[in-house]
């Protein structure tokens, strides 16, 4: 008797140990250093937006879900890593309806309407964070002061929204480099330790969550593009006109581990990671040199995640015997 030969497309093997939820498990646990960072630093209100952003993006989810009659899809945990994506995006001290809001954007605007986890064409949290940045300036870009342990009462100046010189300000430097490597300055909650940045990195690196191969590219790029500008790797002199303090200031180190790593907005081959990198730093480079903001990671990474599909496009392998089509002859075309 002839057997009946079944074949399943592909892939034909699957690693049944890998799922989405072990996935972004292993990503909240490379965020929460950074996350305790912002609290140790900016106290209780770093808390509370932290946990609002995240039970605002869990809350979304399930109530468009809920609406739409889909699945709920709220326990694969891409929710909570967006949420706490956005609460690293925004300064200590905004409105708890800011975080509703944000988190709406990025959940049902961004991730939802485009088809859910695996279709949408930016980085959600990041796009959240671009809207809201154009549509309240004031609010988003409102430098607090930080505070170290002030939860714990080790604290004695109440976190408040202050006039204070951000690390990218045009203007002397008035923080040393330990101070942006180990978080104690102002800005956004997830811009602030590098230190705790770098070590979660390293640990979705070697847990195979991420590839090196865009961090590298992008922190490696913006180094040689600084350092060509002004000549010097570190000097206090030289205040914010140098090589590591560029790469220590801002969204870069955040951007380069957690989101321009993103599986969905990120290119699937290794060439294209690197030109992907490579990208990342020439724009972000431009916009702090030659844009109105000071910052321009969130515009770099949001470029470049457009730009992936044609990336993928013309870095991916043709399958072995792929033959381009022939395009048929003018008197063959419908009319």
């Amino acid at each position: 008797m002839q057997r009946k030969l079944v074949v399943s497309s592909s892939p034909f093997l699957r690693n049944t140990s890998v799922s989405t939820k072990g996935i972004m498990l292993d990503v909240v646990i490379a965020m929460l250093p950074t996350a305790l960072a912002a609290v140790w630093y900016f106290g209780k209100s770093a808390l509370m937006l932290i946990a609002l952003c995240v039970a605002f993006s869990v809350g979304s989810e399930w109530v468009y879900q809920k609406l739409t009659h889909h699945k709920s899809t709220i326990s694969d945990l891409s929710a909570v890593v967006t949420g706490m994506l956005l609460a690293f995006n925004m300064p200590a001290d905004a409105p708890w309806w800011m975080a509703l809001v944000g988190s709406v954007i990025a959940i049902v605007l961004i991730k939802q309407f485009f088809g859910g986890l695996g279709n949408n064409f930016i980085n959600p949290a990041l796009g959240a964070r671009t809207i809201l940045m154009m549509s309240w300036v004031t609010l988003m870009t409102a430098d607090v002061l930080p505070v170290a342990g002030q939860l714990f009462g080790l604290g004695t100046q109440a976190l408040d929204g202050l006039a204070v010189a951000t690390p990218l300000a045009k203007k002397p430097a008035v923080y040393t480099l330990w101070q942006l490597f180990s978080g104690n300055i102002p800005g956004m909650l997830g811009e602030t330790c590098k230190l705790t940045l770098i070590l979660g990195g390293i640990y979705l690196i070697l847990r195979g969550v991420i590839d090196w191969r865009i961090p590298v590219t992008f922190i490696g790029t913006a180094f040689i593009l600084f350092f060509a500008k002004y000549g010097v790797i570190y000097s206090v002199e030289s205040g914010p006109n140098n090589a590591l303090y560029q790469l220590m200031s801002g969204g870069l180190i955040l951007g380069a581990f957690f989101m321009a790593t993103d599986y969905v907005t990120s290119p699937i081959t290794k060439t294209g990671r690197v030109i992907m990198g490579v990208g990342c730093a020439l724009i972000l480079f431009l916009v702090r040199n030659a844009g109105s903001y000071p910052e321009g990671c969130s515009f770099a990474i949001l470029f470049m995640n457009v730009l992936t599909p044609m990336i993928d496009k013309f870095t991916t392998r043709k399958p072995f015997g792929y033959v381009k089509p022939e395009k048929p002859a003018k008197g063959d075309a419908k009319a």
